[in-house]
């Protein structure tokens, strides 16, 4: 099902959610017109690396965003490491060094719930492979507010605690695989050009 509404990505992922990303990142056309957003866990100490081996797979320009940017579409954004990101009104990003939520900064709930208080229905959420619980709550807060809200296939994942808990926690519109996964990113995309 595609939703003609939807015109934000937003993405969460950790462990084993890399892989998928780089299968993702080369599929999307240059021309594709809507923002994508990502929360991905890294390590935080390491600051280089991480967004260059994106580059070397994707055909959109891949942003950290500092501080206030605002998000355009054709852009993909990468939440920078050790800051958590959130979206505020206004279609711009807001960084903070809080603390760890989740034991982690990024955190995707901070990410996914605020898109969700800006977005609402205009968005979807997608939350990956992972091993911890970050990310349902937020699949929980992009229900409530009126997103689309899709996991990654449990059998798929490398590390499936993340896709499960928001399972447990909320009604997820669709499980999909990765290919699945991208082929709904795709047609959104067709949607809008």
């Amino acid at each position: 099902m595609i939703n003609r509404q939807i015109t934000y990505i937003v993405i969460g992922g950790s462990a084993g959610s890399f892989r998928v990303i780089t299968k993702l990142l080369p599929m999307i056309p240059k021309d594709f017109p809507l923002p994508i957003i990502l929360c991905l866990h890294r390590l935080k100490h390491i600051r280089s690396g991480f967004i260059e081996a994106l580059l070397i797979k994707s055909n959109l320009p891949i942003i950290e965003p500092s501080d206030k940017m605002h998000i355009h579409g054709g852009n993909i954004y990468l939440a920078p490491a050790n800051y958590h990101m959130n979206i505020e009104l206004g279609n711009h990003f807001a960084l903070s060094t809080y603390d760890n939520v989740n034991h982690s900064r990024p955190s995707i709930d901070l990410t996914f719930d605020s898109a969700a208080k800006v977005f609402k229905g205009r968005m979807v959420g997608i939350l990956l492979s992972g091993a911890n619980k970050d990310g349902a709550r937020g699949m929980k807060s992009i229900h409530q507010n009126g997103g689309y809200t899709i996991v990654q296939k449990l059998d798929e994942c490398q590390a499936r605690t993340m896709p499960e808990a928001a399972i447990k926690i909320t009604k997820i519109d669709q499980i999909m695989t990765v290919d699945q996964i991208i082929q709904y990113i795709l047609k959104l995309g067709n949607n809008e050009s």
